[in-house]
């Protein structure tokens, strides 16, 4: 028997999404971002099928099969599922104080506006306009350093 021969664009895109929805079962993610070998995925489908609650030897095979056969397409896919084709095309921020509020104790109080320009290459960008008070910005800094401090543990060589 012949699992997932050659298949047309929408029928791949189909598997693909089948295939996917096993995330609990097999990540395929994982295998995908791991950009794994033949060796590779077969040892890790022959851990999946040994685990309690894994998959069979028959999915196991179809997995490889399909893997083997669409390995290119699948990451293909994956990566542009997780890519954003847009880009930040520039930022600007200023700080005012609030001059209108429902609370008198809020007027004059500090507020960050931040204007992002984000566009695709060749078309008309679009703009967003945030504003953020004294807390909003201290938990954005807490945030970006938490950020930064995730790149730089995955930078340090093993």
């Amino acid at each position: 028997m012949e699992y997932y021969s050659a298949i047309k664009k929408n029928t791949f895109e189909s598997v693909l999404m089948r295939w996917m929805k096993l995330e609990p079962i097999i990540q395929s993610e994982s295998i995908a971002s791991a950009d794994m070998d033949f060796n590779q995925l077969e040892a890790f489908l022959t851990a999946q099928t040994k685990k309690q609650g894994g998959i069979t030897s028959e999915q196991a095979a179809v997995i490889s099969k399909f893997w083997k056969s669409h390995k290119t397409k699948i990451r293909e896919s994956l990566m542009n599922q997780s890519c954003w084709d847009r880009g930040l095309r520039g930022l600007s921020w200023r700080v005012d104080g609030k001059s209108q509020s429902r609370h008198s104790a809020q007027i004059h109080t500090p507020v960050a506006i931040m204007e992002l320009e984000i566009g695709r290459s060749g078309q008309e960008s679009e703009f967003l306009c945030l504003e953020f008070d004294e807390v909003k910005v201290n938990q954005v800094l807490k945030k970006l350093s938490e950020v930064e401090e995730s790149i730089s543990t995955l930078m340090q060589p093993a």
